[in-house]
């Protein structure tokens, strides 16, 4: 039996064909992602961490990533938990505004240090922000909310998962 027809295709794709969605080529890692997604969901609920913050961490970790599905997908999930669009906005320039609180900022900087772990001095300054507003359980709650953030980012940009809806409104003219 061919690999086409076990249902797992193999081949190599030139760079004109699509990429392949490896959460539909391989399912299996992609459920246990899911699952580690909805525990962590349940860990930040249980920790105490609102909807709010928890999606601010996913924007950010996906604007840090490029993850257009992502922002996509976490922008409206924000919106329906009462975020606003002011602050949405201005998210990626979190530091140069006085729109998110001290605990806010705390968790995108940890949330930043675990996108970049390799900046050590930034991971110790935003570990030392996040003592100062977090129990344990929240900092690792935060913590979880990122890498899994990171590892779906993943999935979607190296899979160009698209990014679907109605047409682009053009502003209007002045």
């Amino acid at each position: 039996m061919s690999d086409t027809a076990a249902g797992t295709d193999r081949r190599v794709h030139s760079g004109t064909d699509r990429r392949v969605y490896v959460d539909k080529q391989s399912p299996k890692p992609y459920r246990a992602l899911v699952e580690t997604s909805e525990a962590v969901r349940v860990t930040a609920a249980e920790a105490g961490l609102d909807r709010v913050l928890v999606e601010l961490v996913n924007l950010r970790v996906s604007q840090l990533n490029g993850c257009a599905y992502c922002l996509d997908v976490h922008t409206r999930a924000a919106l329906r938990a009462g975020e606003t669009t002011r602050r949405l906005g201005t998210l990626a320039a979190w530091r140069d505004t006085e729109l998110f609180t001290e605990r806010e900022r705390a968790a995108l900087a940890l949330a930043e240090a675990t996108t970049h772990p390799a900046d050590a001095s930034s991971q110790e300054s935003a570990y030392d922000a996040a003592r100062r507003q977090f129990t344990d359980d929240e900092i690792s709650a935060v913590v979880w909310v990122a890498i899994t953030i990171n590892a779906f980012n993943r999935v979607s940009i190296l899979s160009k998962h698209p990014v679907r809806g109605s047409a682009v409104r053009e502003a209007p003219a002045r």
